[in-house]
């Protein structure tokens, strides 16, 4: 076997020889028999490849292809710059105004330092699908945030929040008024509110945000905690609409700041409430003679101002006041809506921020005269919601 193999290979070597021998052409002299053999000349090309139309197509693709290429490097580092730490040293604030356009938010990042090339961030901006999207505000720029961190954060609206704080038992005019004291909010409320119709409470906003805008909120936040309070009532109270429990919480709201005594105070109008009893309440004149402007600082009540006839001065009128005479907090209207299951038909200021409460009107009469001993120790004056409401009817 491994003579034929050779034999075969010995055969095919011969003829390979041989073919190569027949093509070489014989040297005319020593010196060309030293000279390389020509190398035969590639074939020519087709009619075809020089055609002018397969010409600017290869050229074509040829720019297309180093575009492509150049964009995509571009577009890669590009992208890195974009989403790398930016060169800001220390936290910025930057106020973006409604309105402004991304070429005017990126002129004005760039103005303040926060980007390197604003151009960077329009591209990088229309690139993510997010030019409709940023939102105008004031917004604290961290040190070395990149342009991705920067235009996610204005996307988001996370800007610097300011918040204003309206405590419970405020009239709407009053509110009004810190509303407009606020220089952060913008704008101007159309008109003031109807008491009741605002929800006391720390609302937040950032700059720019507008004082209507604020203060519907209060009102949808009412309305919402106002309904969900009203579904949970006790059953048997003497009270019909879901305005009669507004009104009576603000009554119960002007009487005391004290959140254990708000229910009992509650329950101490709701039972006069029952028994067709006149609710007598100080605040509620107070009212009546000033109506939302509130007390002047150092007023005090005399017995004539009880005496004065008005649908709010609950000494002169009966039932509940025509509409309420504050803004409850949720406390109060919780309070009406689930008052203290006591007896009590009367309270007094017991001379340490509370209230003494009485079934009977013995021993209310007890009461007083116990807060204007502690009256004269003091030296002070017994304002006019001490005296001894006057007897049942």
């Amino acid at each position: 076997m491994s003579n034929y193999r050779n034999s075969r290979y010995d055969d095919d070597t011969e003829v390979l020889s041989a073919r190569l021998a027949s093509h070489r052409v014989a040297p005319k002299s020593p010196t060309e028999a030293l000279q390389p053999e020509a190398v035969p000349p590639p074939p020519p090309r087709s009619r075809a490849a020089r055609h002018p139309a397969v010409i600017f197509l290869n050229f074509f693709m040829t720019i297309v292809i180093i575009a492509l290429i150049g964009g995509g490097a571009a577009f890669f580092f590009g992208k890195m710059r974009f989403e790398s730490e930016g060169a800001l040293d220390q936290a910025r604030t930057v106020g973006i105004e409604r309105g402004t356009d991304v070429a005017g938010i990126a002129d004005m990042l760039q103005r303040s330092g926060a980007i390197s090339s604003k151009w960077l961030f329009i591209a990088g901006v229309w690139f993510s699908g997010e030019q409709a999207n940023l939102k105008a505000g004031e917004y604290l720029v961290p040190a070395r945030a990149s342009m991705r961190e920067i235009m996610d954060t204005m996307v988001a609206g996370r800007g610097i929040l300011y918040s204003v704080s309206i405590p419970e038992g405020l009239t709407s005019k009053q509110i009004v008024d810190r509303l407009n004291a606020d220089d952060i909010l913008v704008g101007n409320i159309a008109e003031v509110p109807p008491e009741g119709a605002l929800l006391p409470e720390t609302y937040k906003f950032t700059r720019g945000d507008t004082r209507e805008n604020v203060l519907n909120r209060m009102r949808r936040d009412r309305d919402r905690i106002v309904t969900d309070v009203w579904n949970r009532r006790a059953n048997d109270l003497p009270i019909s609409t879901i305005d009669e429990l507004v009104v009576m919480a603000s009554v119960v709201e002007k009487e005391t700041s004290l959140a254990d005594e708000r229910s009992r105070v509650a329950a101490v109008f709701i039972n006069r409430l029952r028994l067709n009893m006149r609710l007598q309440s100080d605040p509620t004149v107070i009212y009546a003679l000033f109506g939302g402007a509130g007390k002047p600082d150092g007023f005090m009540l005399s017995r004539a101002d009880l005496d004065k006839q008005s649908p709010f001065n609950t000494y002169t009128s009966d039932g509940l006041p025509p509409s309420p005479i504050a803004n409850p907090g949720r406390a109060s209207l919780e309070a009406v809506a689930n008052p203290s299951r006591t007896r009590d038909l009367f309270f007094v200021a017991d001379g340490s921020g509370g209230h003494a409460f009485a079934e009977s009107y013995e021993e209310h009469l007890r009461n007083v005269a116990r807060w204007r001993e502690v009256s004269r120790a003091t030296s002070e004056a017994a304002p006019a919601e001490t005296p001894a409401a006057p007897a049942p009817q």
